[in-house]
């Protein structure tokens, strides 16, 4: 055991004498000697806020106001050092596991690794390129849910895009619930990059969150000049810096024949791994994440073999390496997925990465067996890629299109032809009326639509009244912030899908309690389960009433902002609803912090939310 160990230890130190440089080599010894790290460079440094908001997968706000929008995070802070719901900050879209338990939840993808944990993402541009020395962010409620930090060497700002777009880790940590939903300055530490930058990107998942995450600001400070990077203060031995060279795998060969007591097995090429049912094998690997599949590819003949094999690629995520997915990368894939039936796009392809002509290489050959296609935040998408989708995928059953707000709103209108669609996510898209209508018109087996935030569909009275004639087996709508839809909608919709399970009305400010529609909703639809009506300022206790009397599979509801609701109502709704898991009664002017005390002491199971401003 000592003569390996010896010789490992020598192999490392002969590899890293081969590939340090010749300064690294002189001045090695005297660091790790004197135990010092070397000195940086005295340079100013630079102090900047954000000055453009340039992308972000979802928000909180409209897209016609400033309140609760990611464009908040541009400039200096509007509420930090105060804690609380202010309108002025940044908000995302979820929080919790709520909408995870919902039935219009698509399943998670097979092989995500387990280190990838981002939800949400937006990406800040600065003034002037800097090496970061300390990203500051301002969280003014619930923080904790940053998980990830990095950096770019593209700027954005200049007219020479470069070959060779590189996005480095400057911090990345697994998601934390912060005991406090007090405001904080989250300044953690970060590594030096070889690049100076302008440009941020910033991740969160907001799962372990009790309530949405509030940002206010983000600074980048950092300096001018290069930092001389740190020597290190004694030889580091990885695996990592082995090479397969002959030579040092056959000391290893050599290290291991030697510290035996027995003489070599037999040899049979492949440690009897070979002799497994085929079947088996398959198996093993599936558990595999896709990167240390194509890894092991590389090491044999036989599980070369089983690592190409198409069943090994039936579902395929790529979202996890959106920074570096490329048309190769998709070639490189192509022949492997003959069997291809889900496929996770999202957030790749940006800033040229991923160009529509190597997508659509791609789903021509390998869309055939596709039922599932997500594709959010994908701004490299044309007309040209959704004509090729539903020429390529007549199967198509899902489809996510979310935060796509800058493909054309003609595009849309091949969407129509996936007549087999289920599910669809049209979420922040330039969709127009003439569009969805089509879609409405033929793809009748819609179970899941989403149209939250479609700022151009000017009538939602026709799509509703649409909805009911053609998609009866509907179970969830997303209508948030939709602006025109008026109660003669609302009643077309719940009397023609009377399946409905969740239906999102959050800031639709044209329905109005008095014209009993809530009440009519309530009575139409049985098996609801999830109704947000957000910011709704008319809902009453007779609304409460009549879902506690129609409605006893409800288990999210959200009546944010209403006057008219009081506490007695709630207490008959938490009486009549045993299975409710999510009550938000935040700025409801009626119901104050002592009446939420009671509530949760008398149904502990459900979370009753109850935002405060500072």
């Amino acid at each position: 055991m000592l003569t390996l160990l010896s010789m490992f230890y020598y192999i490392c130190l002969r590899r890293r004498s081969r590939s340090g440089t010749r300064g690294e080599a002189l001045h090695s010894r005297r660091a790790v000697e004197s135990g010092q790290r070397a000195a940086l460079p005295v340079s100013p440094e630079v102090e900047q806020y954000a000055k453009e908001v340039l992308d972000f997968s979802s928000h909180y706000g409209s897209e016609n106001s400033m309140s609760y929008t990611m464009w908040n995070l541009a400039g200096v802070p509007n509420v930090y050092p105060s804690s609380g719901d202010f309108t002025q900050t940044a908000v995302f879209r979820a929080y919790g596991t709520w909408w995870e338990q919902c039935a219009s939840a698509p399943p998670r993808f097979c092989r995500t690794p387990p280190g990838f944990h981002s939800q949400d993402y937006i990406e800040l541009a600065y003034e002037e390129p800097v090496y970061p020395t300390a990203v500051e962010v301002l969280e003014t409620y619930y923080p904790g849910a940053i998980v990830q930090i990095q950096a770019c060497s593209l700027n954005p700002f200049s007219q020479n895009t470069p070959s060779d777009v590189r996005w480095e880790v400057l911090w990345s940590s697994e998601p934390t619930k912060v005991l406090t939903p007090q405001a904080r300055q989250f300044s953690p530490a970060i590594k030096q990059i070889s690049f100076p930058t302008n440009l941020l990107r910033l991740e969160v998942n907001s799962s372990l969150q009790q309530y949405y995450t509030e940002l206010d600001a983000v600074i980048l400070r950092g300096v001018r000049d290069r930092p001389i990077l740190t020597l290190y203060k004694r030889p580091v031995i990885d695996v990592g810096d082995l090479s397969d060279s002959d030579e040092e795998l056959a000391d290893m060969a050599a290290a291991c024949r030697y510290g035996s007591d027995e003489g070599p097995p037999h040899a049979t090429g492949n440690g009897h791994f070979d002799r497994l049912p085929y079947e088996l094998i398959q198996l093993i690997l599936s558990h595999l994440t896709l990167r240390d599949l194509c890894r092991l590819a590389q090491s044999c003949k036989l599980l070369h073999q089983h690592c190409c094999d198409p069943l090994q690629y039936t579902q395929l995520s790529l979202q996890p390496y959106w920074a570096r997915l490329s048309d190769a990368s998709l070639g490189h894939l192509q022949s492997r997925c003959a069997l291809l039936q889900r496929l996770n796009l999202s957030w790749t392809g940006n800033r040229g990465t991923l160009t529509p002509s190597g997508f659509t290489s791609f789903i021509k050959v390998c869309g055939s067996s596709l039922v599932c296609l997500e594709l959010s935040c994908c701004h490299f998408l044309s007309e040209a890629c959704l004509e090729v989708v539903s020429q390529s995928c007549p199967g198509l059953q899902e489809l996510n299109l979310s935060s796509c707000d800058r493909l054309h709103p003609l595009a849309f209108t091949h969407v129509s032809k996936l007549t087999r669609l289920r599910r669809l996510v049209l979420y922040r898209t330039k969709i127009e009326q003439t569009a969805i209508l089509s879609i409405l018109t033929f793809c009748i087996e819609l179970r899941h639509l989403n149209l939250g935030s479609c700022v151009r569909i000017d009538d939602y009275d026709v799509v509703a009244s649409m909805l009911s004639a053609r998609c009866r087996s509907l179970r969830s709508v997303d209508l948030w912030r939709c602006r025109n839809l008026t109660e003669r909608g609302l009643a077309e919709l719940v009397s023609g899908c009377r399946t409905l399970e969740e239906l999102d009305l959050g800031w639709c400010p044209t329905l109005q309690s008095s014209s009993g529609c809530f009440q009519h909703l309530a009575r139409k639809l049985p098996r609801l389960r999830k109704l947000f009506l957000t910011a709704n300022r008319s809902v009453c206790d007779a609304d409460l009433e009549a879902l506690a009397d129609n409605c006893p599979s409800l288990q999210h509801l959200d009546i944010l902002g209403t006057r008219m609701v009081s506490p007695p109502a709630l207490k008959k709704l938490l009486q009549s609803c045993p299975k409710l898991l999510l009550l938000d009664v935040s700025f409801c002017s009626q119901v104050d912090n002592r009446n939420v005390q009671e509530l949760s002491a008398l149904f502990p199971k459900v979370a009753i939310k109850k935002s405060f401003t500072q």
